[in-house]
């Protein structure tokens, strides 16, 4: 087998020869490359800079939102702390907690005597 030099053997350099190639190939020529390559890059400034203020605009309106979300949340975590002493305090909001009822698990059952 002839020896081959490393260009030869590593297919990802002969990927990236062939890619420069190409580039070298589709260089502008002339005014109207010239003109295309600049709209080009004009167009991709437009995008970057009105994906900045997009991005900006969210981000003043999340911070804008923030006061009014905290509000919220500390209204529901008062009405959980609410809840949660009125559970433990023996509150009757729900019937099924009033006193004289009580619930009842199904079963056999058996009371055993307590004598030592």
């Amino acid at each position: 087998m002839p020896q081959m030099n490393r260009d030869q053997r590593n297919a990802a350099w002969q990927a990236a020869n062939q890619w420069r190639a190409r580039a070298a190939k589709t260089q502008p020529t002339g005014l109207a490359g010239s003109l295309k390559l600049l709209f080009t890059w004009l167009a991709f400034g437009a995008l970057m800079i009105v994906g900045v203020v997009f991005g900006l605009f969210f981000l003043l309106i999340g911070w804008a939102m923030m006061p009014f979300v905290r509000h919220k949340m500390k209204k529901r975590m008062e009405q959980m702390r609410a809840q949660q002493a009125q559970d433990i305090g023996g509150g009757h909001a729900d019937p099924a907690t009033r006193p004289g009822h009580q619930d009842v698990l199904e079963g056999s059952y058996e009371v055993k005597d307590d004598q030592r």
